[in-house]
């Protein structure tokens, strides 16, 4: 019914260009998470980012309200609340590798460049001019929909915890944060911190030092160790064929008493390690087959080697690798890692099959460290899969708004390693804004966005909003 007048709203050059410049003034504002303070919970980035959304909301007509810094809203309506959409601001760091400035967003042949215009910034805008066209067109609510602008979703989702301890859930509930058509599966996870410690060793050859990986949820895309008693023409033989290999890039330097290697890999989601080339992984393909002494810290080389070696993104030389047919496979990603004189320490992430349990997964993966020595550091928790049922109301009706202004004809749900707000929302979906055979690029350098595809992203929302709060 109102298809038609929603379509030719947003073919308004006016409103497109309007749209991009409230997504370029999200971008601008650096929201990585920062160490909490007064009023800022989440560090003074997500709070300026929150503070720039609810500014931008109201500016177009919207009723906001700053709940207690962790969340912002924005109402369409003072009727009560039927749709809850979720979105972010806060976005992952930077990197390296970019071809623009991150934070400034950069539009070329119809591509929008910059850290969030894909996750999350840009999906939010989309939503929020999606509220804004039903509001301008007139379009009868019964019903309210509710903004929730969040600012913790890349570090724990903090924020809509603690907005949901205090406030009801809608009785509908959808993130832009993920991909089209929709998901209605999203993995478990499993991330436990492990390692060992050792006393103060001197024999030489050896690793005094191995760093990789700057979050949980990035494939890592840098690394460096440290190696006494080695010359640079005893190690550089070794990076060649390690390159080869995994596609990543190795630097040796020489140094008073040894050498420094760095590796250079690719960084991606951790749901989709895939797509990355992970450095922890590809140095330890030459740190593995380096001379060196027996010793400790040469033991737990050598075990990382065994239990992660390079290509393995499924768990197997963990002992976890499983998949079904309703969630696929388990994918893991070794994110970061530690070594220094008095021990290591690694992390790693992993979104596991939806048969995962305590005694496939997590006591697995305990009995395989156990084999090499190492043992978890803190007392790992798997959380459950998120499952919603394809032919729930909110599914379909979602699906045939997609189906509307996509022509695809019967889209069905998929399923996700990674984890959205609404993992803990009962009924609660991803929809948007990812469109099939896209490559964002998120979470790397030159994350990217189409217009065209914002635009019909928000057509897409108002649509949805109109026919779940008629």
């Amino acid at each position: 019914m109102y298809q038609d007048k929603i379509n030719a709203y947003f073919d308004n050059p006016a409103v497109q260009r309007e749209l991009v410049g409230a997504i370029a003034r999200l971008v601008s504002v650096k929201s990585v998470k920062g160490e909490a303070q007064e009023g800022a919970p989440f560090g003074p980035g997500p709070r300026a980012a929150l503070d720039e959304a609810l500014k931008l909301c109201s500016e177009l007509g919207f009723e906001t309200r700053d709940y207690d810094h962790y969340v912002g809203l924005a109402d369409l309506n003072d009727r009560e609340t039927q749709l809850h959409i979720l979105g972010h601001l806060d976005v992952v760091g930077e990197g390296s590798g970019w071809d623009t400035d991150p934070y400034t967003c950069v539009e070329k042949d119809g591509m929008l460049y910059g850290r969030g215009v894909s996750d999350d910034k840009g999906p939010v805008c989309a939503a929020l001019f999606g509220m804004k066209a039903v509001k301008d067109l007139g379009i009868p609510l019964s019903k309210n929909v509710r903004l929730i602008l969040g600012t913790d979703e890349e570090s724990g989702s903090q924020d809509i915890a603690y907005y949901y301890a205090r406030e009801p859930f809608a009785p509908m509930a959808f993130t832009p944060d993920a991909n089209f058509p929709l998901i209605n599966v999203e993995k478990g996870h499993f991330g436990p911190h492990f390692g060992t410690d050792w006393a103060p060793e001197t024999a030489e050859p050896r690793v005094t030092s191995l760093t990789g990986g700057f979050r949980r949820n990035v494939v890592p895309p840098e690394a460096e160790a440290v190696i006494a008693g080695l010359t640079a023409a005893q190690v550089e033989p070794l990076c060649g064929p390690a390159a080869e290999k995994t596609g990543a890039k190795f630097t040796v330097t020489g140094t008073e008493g040894g050498v420094t290697l760095h590796c250079t890999g690719k960084n991606a989601h951790a749901a989709m390690p895939d797509d990355g080339i992970n450095a922890i992984q590809a140095i330890l393909e030459v740190l593995a087959a380096l001379p060196l002494a027996e010793c400790e810290s040469t033991k737990a080389i050598r075990s990382m080697h065994t239990l992660f070696p390079f290509g393995d993104n499924r768990g197997k030389g963990l002992g976890i690798a499983m998949k079904d047919e309703v969630s696929g496979e388990t994918t893991v990603n070794l994110a970061l890692i530690d070594l220094n004189e008095a021990g290591f320490s690694a992390d790693i992430d992993s979104r596991v099959a939806v048969c995962a349990n305590e005694e496939n997964c997590v006591k697995a993966c305990e009995e395989s460290l156990k084999k090499h020595g190492l043992r978890f550091l803190t007392q790992p928790r798997m959380m459950e899969a998120h499952i919603v049922e394809a032919d729930s109301p909110l599914v379909k009706t979602l699906l045939e708004c997609y189906s509307a202004y996509t022509g695809e004809r019967d889209p069905q749900p998929i399923a996700i390693g990674g984890g959205t707000y609404v993992h803990h929302i009962p009924g609660g979906v991803a929809f948007g804004c990812e469109f099939p055979g896209f490559d964002p690029k998120m979470h790397s350098a030159n994350e990217q966005a189409r217009v065209d595809q914002l635009v019909t992203s928000a057509k897409i929302f108002a649509l949805a909003i109109a026919r779940l709060c008629k």
